[in-house]
């Protein structure tokens, strides 16, 4: 029964003018269990028409039959399909991969067959073992010697079966003794059962066939058999049926981990590929770091003002030269405010400057007189003592809370100075509190601050009813800038004129909160630009890395190998480049916040989550993105072009 039939063969090379005919009408069959040498001297097409039977290279017109089927006809991964399946390659210059050592060079088919790890090492083993490269196992091609490699490809030419041995000048690159050696195991492969077809232009190596076809400028001048020994294939291999979604799993995971091999394989090669992408990630977390400690801090002096408040001063506005002679703003105001369902607690304010006295300190400081719900207002916290309450401030109390300045300028000696008295403006005040010191910068932050009740400031020290501002608490469940409107509303209906304006510290916090967003936006993406640096890196290294391993991705298609295998592993490489570049840069942004946080005393790095996984997720769309091309280049070569390739 014939496996392999030919007819009427044309394969041409180049175009037009330097157009080569290098086979011409080749008619040739080929039998069940047959030993064929074709013999011919270099140049005649001998190593075309192997390549030819072997599906690794296609003819220009003719017919090619393999088991009754038209592989013309056939989809390259079909072609793959046979090669992995049905034919076993053993190559002149054995085309073993330098990172494998000899059973996995020897095991490499089983992969691409779908056979699992434990069952092709075992078999592997075998097969070497039987070769006499039991200990050997371990040895990489160049710690063997050149017939030991050619035995390693033998052993890899069996693992799938081999049903059709292609021999290519398989002595030809070997002493006479290792020479006879690999024949004498040929010649065991044909009575296993093995179809051999052998091509060589020695004829004392083709007179050991059973059938000796010359070639000669393209063309078969003579066809003679020696012998009718055929022989039935004993040793054959089960095809491994998977369900689609494992068939990929398998793929995957086999892709991933000759991807790994090939990274650690060419560490510093790698490292250098990830290093745009480390800058990358790193200048991104940090920059997004950066961004939002200085929020935070910015937040924090805002929400030191006061969250959710309103400041209602006279005049129309900042800038307005007679704001502090309009005396439109009333106790009665804040009062109504404070009754409305939408303000939690509203408290009038009056300032003033005086001279505070205490034993033989005399300085100045700013008084204020506000309602009991102000430091609530406010945010302010209580260090040592109390606030004053409703009582005090309904009976004109002379009780005061000063701040952490005055505690530290005139207390120094006494840091527990609740319950004694100060003068101010020649009247006594008694302490019954001290504030938390403020760390936020602004006008109030060095000068000396004291407060007492709205009525004892009126009616004990300014003499006068007359208010500076009114500062009011919004509910929570209020939108600031509706409640902004409907307090317009109320005191313009109340004056009869709006003669006041608003300082809405929610509005204050939403710009600012705008404005860093939108800087941290801008320095992201400006960092950003390194990604995509790092990334065009990983593209034009795997590029590097696709032609230096053409021979390479050659031998694995010649023994199975279809496109999508070559494919995954190569996209696969370069996603993992990207992502443990990925971790690492994210690593080195950890460890730079941890050094500028360490030295640093009131500022921060705060690293978001959000922030890494999206620098994750970004080296990982870089590797998919920048790496599909080189993997695709890799996967459309031509088997016969990359096995070629030097």
């Amino acid at each position: 029964m014939n496996i392999i039939e030919l007819k009427d063969i044309h394969k041409y090379f180049g175009h037009e003018k330097n157009r080569v005919h290098v086979l011409k009408g080749i008619n040739l069959s080929v039998e069940k269990g047959d030993f064929v040498a074709i013999i011919g001297q270099s140049g005649s097409g001998k190593s075309t028409l192997m390549n030819i039977i072997g599906c690794l290279d296609v003819p220009t017109t003719g017919s090619y039959k393999i088991n009754g089927v038209e592989a013309g006809k056939m989809e390259k991964d079909q072609l793959a399909d046979l090669r992995c399946k049905t034919f076993g390659f053993i190559f002149q210059r054995y085309n073993l991969l330098s990172s494998l050592n000899a059973c996995e060079n020897a095991a490499l088919p089983a992969i691409y067959l779908g056979l699992g790890a434990e069952e092709r090492n075992r078999r592997s083993v075998e097969l070497l073992k039987n070769l006499d490269l039991g200990n050997k196992l371990g040895n990489k091609p160049n710690e063997l010697s050149g017939g030991q490699q050619q035995r390693v490809s033998i052993a890899r030419a069996l693992m799938n079966g081999g049903e059709i041995i292609l021999a290519d000048e398989p002595t030809g690159a070997l002493d006479s003794k290792s020479g006879e050696m690999v024949m004498e195991i040929i010649k065991s492969l044909h009575k296993q059962g093995h179809t051999i077809i052998l091509v060589t232009h020695d004829s004392h190596i083709a007179a050991q066939a059973s059938r000796i076809i010359e070639i000669k400028d393209g063309e078969i001048i003579s066809d003679t058999r020696k012998a009718s020994d055929f022989y039935e294939l004993k040793d054959e291999v089960k095809n491994i049926k998977r369900s689609r979604f494992d068939t990929f799993k398998y793929s995957f995971a086999e892709s991933l981990n000759m991807s790994l091999h090939a990274i650690l394989s060419n560490k510093m090669r790698s490292l250098l590929t990830m290093l745009g992408i480390i800058i990358g990630i790193a200048s991104v977390v940090s920059v997004v770091a950066l961004g939002n400690a200085s929020q935070a801090k910015i937040m924090a002096q805002i929400n030191a003002m006061g969250t959710n408040t309103i400041d209602i001063m006279p005049g129309t506005g900042f800038g307005d030269m007679r704001s502090g002679k309009v005396k439109t703003l009333k106790v009665s105001d804040s009062n109504y405010l404070g009754q409305q369902s939408f303000i939690d607690n509203s408290t009038p304010n009056i300032s003033t400057s005086g001279t505070l006295v205490y034993e033989n300190y005399s300085l100045t400081a700013q008084l204020s007189g506000v309602g009991s719900t102000y430091f609530d207002v406010k945010g302010r916290k209580i260090a040592q003592g109390r606030i004053f309450t409703q009582d005090e401030v309904n009976n004109i109390a002379s009780v005061v809370v000063i701040d952490h300045n005055t505690l530290k300028e005139i207390f120094s000696d006494a840091p527990n100075p609740v319950g004694k008295i100060i003068i101010f403006n020649k009247k006594p005040l008694k302490i019954v509190g001290v504030t938390e010191e403020d760390n936020n910068p602004g006008p109030m932050s060095d000068s000396m601050n004291i407060w007492i009740p709205y009525t004892t400031a009126m009616y004990k020290i300014n003499g006068s009813t007359d208010i500076n501002s009114i500062t009011v608490k919004i509910s929570d469940r209020v939108n600031s800038q509706v409640a902004e409107e409907s307090i317009e509303h109320i005191l313009t209906s109340l004056h009869g004129k709006k003669d006041f304006f608003m300082i809405n510290s929610d509005s204050i916090k939403q710009t600012v909160e705008s404005a860093t967003n939108t800087m941290k936006l801008l320095i992201a993406s400006i960092a950003v630009i390194s990604l995509i640096v790092g990334g065009i890196g990983v593209m034009n290294i795997m590029l590097v890395s696709v032609t230096e391993r053409t021979k390479e991705i050659g031998i694995r298609m010649a023994i199975g190998a279809k496109q999508a295998d070559i494919l995954l592993q190569f996209l696969i490489e370069a996603i993992l480049i990207c992502l443990v570049g990925g971790f690492m840069g994210v690593s080195l942004s950890m460890f730079i916040g941890f050094c500028f946080n360490t030295f640093s005393e009131n500022f921060g790095m705060i690293f978001s989550t959000a922030s890494i996984v999206l620098a994750l997720v970004c080296s990982t769309a870089i590797g998919i993105i920048f790496g599909y091309m080189p993997a695709k280049n890799a996967s459309n070569l031509n088997p016969i072009d990359a096995l070629a390739s030097e």
